[in-house]
């Protein structure tokens, strides 16, 4: 491999969804080291606020370490090692005085299969703000489930079947179930790691509509193997390759104009 392989090409000029937003995340020079396998190198990246970023590149190409490392999911991996830095509004999130459970509230993460608790649909959302002690009281609970219901787009759906069990959802509404309790909690980020990878297409059309119905109140990160989900969902795409990221850009210039041949042939097919 030659040296060109590990360079992270950034379009000129600064891509307009970071020079338009608030930086929320910012990494600069992270590593990330699977035991002797080095997963991600060298990455440098910055995250707009209220925007919404797509992570895409061939699969093992370091997008889901990288995704699970801003909410520090990779702690639960004994072999994971991460140098570098990467602040959430400023502060290090590797810093010691962190507290993780605290983290994992502001930045929510929705996985690639719907994972509801065996609960009843009210409790699957209610159990984070009860654990956190964000309602005062039984009414105040309420609110906040039916507003996260809401926010999701699911509560038309199953406000009269708040009792059963969330189980009992289709993939789709099972997935935006899971949606709504990550933003029960009152995140500031979510990290969504390929959320509609089983879902049908009609599922995946509604969880589309519904990235975008929130991302100006959420900062929002998709990890997606679908360059057409990325296209229409995304104000930011960042591309990776073997470990690297290779190139970040406002989606639309990236998909239209890559300035780096990898992209280009990965975006036309050529590899992937």
């Amino acid at each position: 491999m030659n040296d060109m392989s590990f360079k992270t090409v950034f379009t000129p000029p600064e891509p307009l969804a970071i020079k338009s937003h608030p930086h929320k995340i910012v990494a600069k020079n992270v590593d990330v080291y699977y035991g002797e396998k080095h997963a991600i190198h060298n990455l440098s990246i910055t995250i707009p606020d209220k925007a919404v970023s797509a992570l895409i590149g061939p699969s093992g190409c370091g997008k889901s370490t990288f995704l699970r490392s801003i909410n520090r999911m990779n702690d639960t991996i004994p072999s994971c090692r991460i140098t570098g830095t990467i602040t959430f509004d400023g502060q290090s999130i590797y810093d010691k005085a962190v507290d993780v459970v605290d983290l994992r509230a502001r930045i929510g993460m929705v996985f690639q299969k719907p994972n509801p608790f065996p609960k009843s649909i009210f409790e699957n959302v209610a159990y984070g703000p009860r654990i956190h002690g964000l309602a005062k009281d039984k009414t105040d609970l309420e609110r906040i489930v039916t507003e996260s219901l809401k926010r999701a787009s699911l509560w038309e759906e199953v406000k009269d079947r708040l009792s059963h069990p969330g189980t009992g959802l289709s993939g789709g509404q099972q997935q935006r179930l899971c949606i709504a309790r990550a933003i029960a909690v009152d995140p500031e980020v979510i990290l969504m790691d390929e959320p509609c990878s089983a879902l049908d297409p009609i599922a995946t059309a509604r969880i589309e509509e519904l990235i975008h119905d929130i991302k100006e109140k959420y900062c929002i990160v998709i990890v997606t193997h679908s360059m057409q989900q990325a296209a229409r969902v995304s104000d930011l795409t960042a591309f990776f390759h073997l470990g690297i990221l290779v190139e970040v850009g406002d989606t639309d210039v990236l998909f239209t104009n890559p300035q780096d041949k990898r992209t280009q042939d990965y975006i036309t097919g050529r590899f992937g």
